[in-house]
Protein backbone atom coordinates (compact mmCIF):
# COMPACT_ATOMS: atom_id res chain seq x y z
CA UNK A 1 0.00 0.00 0.00
CA UNK A 2 1.04 3.34 -0.95
CA UNK A 3 1.84 5.69 2.25
CA UNK A 4 1.84 9.35 1.03
CA UNK A 5 2.91 12.59 3.23
CA UNK A 6 3.65 15.81 3.13
CA UNK A 7 6.12 17.04 5.86
CA UNK A 8 8.55 19.89 6.26
CA UNK A 9 12.08 19.31 4.07
CA UNK A 10 15.40 19.92 6.05
CA UNK A 11 18.98 20.80 4.70
CA UNK A 12 19.89 16.84 5.35
CA UNK A 13 16.88 16.87 2.07
CA UNK A 14 18.65 19.25 -0.16
CA UNK A 15 20.19 16.56 -2.07
CA UNK A 16 17.24 14.49 -2.99
CA UNK A 17 15.27 17.78 -3.75
CA UNK A 18 18.17 18.99 -5.85
CA UNK A 19 17.52 16.03 -7.75
CA UNK A 20 13.99 15.58 -8.18
CA UNK A 21 14.47 19.56 -8.98
CA UNK A 22 16.69 18.28 -12.12
CA UNK A 23 14.34 15.30 -13.05
CA UNK A 24 11.57 17.75 -13.40
CA UNK A 25 13.30 20.35 -15.28
CA UNK A 26 14.48 18.35 -17.85
CA UNK A 27 11.20 16.82 -18.90
CA UNK A 28 9.38 20.24 -18.68
CA UNK A 29 11.93 22.78 -19.45
CA UNK A 30 13.12 21.94 -22.80
CA UNK A 31 13.47 25.56 -22.88
CA UNK A 32 16.83 25.68 -20.83
CA UNK A 33 19.96 24.91 -22.51
CA UNK A 34 22.48 22.83 -20.55
CA UNK A 35 24.30 25.70 -19.41
CA UNK A 36 21.42 26.89 -17.70
CA UNK A 37 20.49 24.06 -15.97
CA UNK A 38 23.81 24.15 -14.10
CA UNK A 39 23.61 28.07 -13.69
CA UNK A 40 20.03 27.10 -11.69
CA UNK A 41 20.96 24.24 -10.08
CA UNK A 42 23.82 25.75 -8.21
CA UNK A 43 21.55 29.02 -7.37
CA UNK A 44 18.54 26.61 -6.26
CA UNK A 45 20.87 24.17 -3.87
CA UNK A 46 23.11 26.92 -2.44
CA UNK A 47 20.52 30.16 -2.43
CA UNK A 48 16.73 29.63 -3.37
CA UNK A 49 16.09 26.76 -1.16
CA UNK A 50 16.87 28.61 2.37
CA UNK A 51 14.77 31.32 0.82
CA UNK A 52 11.04 29.44 1.50
CA UNK A 53 9.81 27.41 3.69
CA UNK A 54 10.21 23.71 1.61
CA UNK A 55 7.81 21.17 2.29
CA UNK A 56 7.95 17.55 0.34
CA UNK A 57 6.04 15.12 -0.59
CA UNK A 58 6.91 11.28 0.02
CA UNK A 59 5.71 8.27 -0.84
CA UNK A 60 6.72 5.11 1.40
CA UNK A 61 9.56 7.53 2.83
CA UNK A 62 11.04 8.29 -0.98
CA UNK A 63 10.88 12.03 -1.85
CA UNK A 64 9.24 12.93 -5.20
CA UNK A 65 8.05 16.41 -5.26
CA UNK A 66 8.40 19.60 -3.29
CA UNK A 67 6.99 22.76 -2.50
CA UNK A 68 8.68 26.18 -1.65
CA UNK A 69 6.92 28.76 -0.23
CA UNK A 70 7.16 32.32 0.75
CA UNK A 71 3.95 33.77 2.64
CA UNK A 72 0.98 33.45 0.29
CA UNK A 73 2.87 32.47 -2.80
CA UNK A 74 4.59 29.29 -4.47
CA UNK A 75 7.84 30.09 -5.38
CA UNK A 76 8.34 26.36 -6.66
CA UNK A 77 6.78 23.35 -7.56
CA UNK A 78 8.77 20.37 -8.40
CA UNK A 79 7.49 16.31 -9.17
CA UNK A 80 9.99 14.05 -10.07
CA UNK A 81 9.76 12.37 -13.98
CA UNK A 82 9.19 9.50 -12.69
CA UNK A 83 5.97 10.36 -10.48
CA UNK A 84 4.33 13.14 -12.95
CA UNK A 85 0.45 12.38 -13.40
CA UNK A 86 0.05 10.84 -10.20
CA UNK A 87 -1.43 14.20 -8.47
CA UNK A 88 1.10 14.59 -6.42
CA UNK A 89 1.71 18.15 -7.45
CA UNK A 90 -1.98 18.94 -6.94
CA UNK A 91 -1.93 17.76 -3.13
CA UNK A 92 1.06 20.02 -2.41
CA UNK A 93 -1.13 23.07 -3.85
CA UNK A 94 -4.22 22.07 -1.83
CA UNK A 95 -1.94 21.42 1.42
CA UNK A 96 -0.23 25.02 0.94
CA UNK A 97 -3.65 26.62 -0.14
CA UNK A 98 -5.61 25.34 3.35
CA UNK A 99 -2.28 25.50 5.93
CA UNK A 100 -0.91 28.77 3.99
CA UNK A 101 -3.70 30.48 2.13
CA UNK A 102 -1.22 30.49 -0.99
CA UNK A 103 -3.28 32.00 -3.77
CA UNK A 104 0.06 33.60 -6.52
CA UNK A 105 2.07 31.76 -8.16
CA UNK A 106 5.40 32.46 -10.81
CA UNK A 107 5.79 30.05 -13.56
CA UNK A 108 8.22 30.11 -16.82
CA UNK A 109 5.93 30.94 -19.92
CA UNK A 110 7.55 28.68 -21.59
CA UNK A 111 7.14 25.44 -19.49
CA UNK A 112 3.48 24.75 -21.38
CA UNK A 113 2.50 21.96 -18.81
CA UNK A 114 3.08 23.95 -15.89
CA UNK A 115 1.29 27.11 -17.21
CA UNK A 116 -2.03 24.61 -17.96
CA UNK A 117 -1.34 22.60 -14.55
CA UNK A 118 -2.17 26.14 -12.40
CA UNK A 119 -4.83 27.32 -15.08
CA UNK A 120 -6.68 23.75 -14.53
CA UNK A 121 -6.49 24.65 -10.76
CA UNK A 122 -8.15 28.30 -11.10
CA UNK A 123 -5.27 30.18 -11.48
CA UNK A 124 -5.27 33.14 -14.25
CA UNK A 125 -2.41 35.05 -15.43
CA UNK A 126 -2.38 38.52 -14.01
CA UNK A 127 0.94 40.46 -15.32
CA UNK A 128 3.91 38.72 -17.23
CA UNK A 129 7.46 40.06 -17.10
CA UNK A 130 9.96 39.44 -19.88
CA UNK A 131 13.13 38.30 -17.55
CA UNK A 132 13.23 35.64 -14.79
CA UNK A 133 14.33 36.71 -11.22
CA UNK A 134 17.96 35.60 -12.37
CA UNK A 135 17.77 38.12 -14.92
CA UNK A 136 17.90 35.36 -18.12
CA UNK A 137 15.05 36.19 -21.02
CA UNK A 138 12.70 33.58 -19.88
CA UNK A 139 8.98 35.30 -19.79
CA UNK A 140 7.52 34.86 -16.32
CA UNK A 141 3.77 34.94 -15.84
CA UNK A 142 2.83 35.81 -12.16
CA UNK A 143 -0.64 33.75 -11.72
CA UNK A 144 -2.99 34.24 -8.90
CA UNK A 145 -6.44 32.04 -8.44
CA UNK A 146 -9.89 33.24 -9.02
CA UNK A 147 -12.25 33.81 -6.63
Amino acid sequence: MKEISIEPAAKKDYQQLITVWESSVRATHHFLSESDIITYRALILNEYFDQVQLYCIKENQEILGFIGLNNESIQMLFIHADARGKGLGKMLIDFAKKEYGVNTVDVNEQNIQAVGFYEKLGFITVERSEIDAAGKPYPILSMELKN
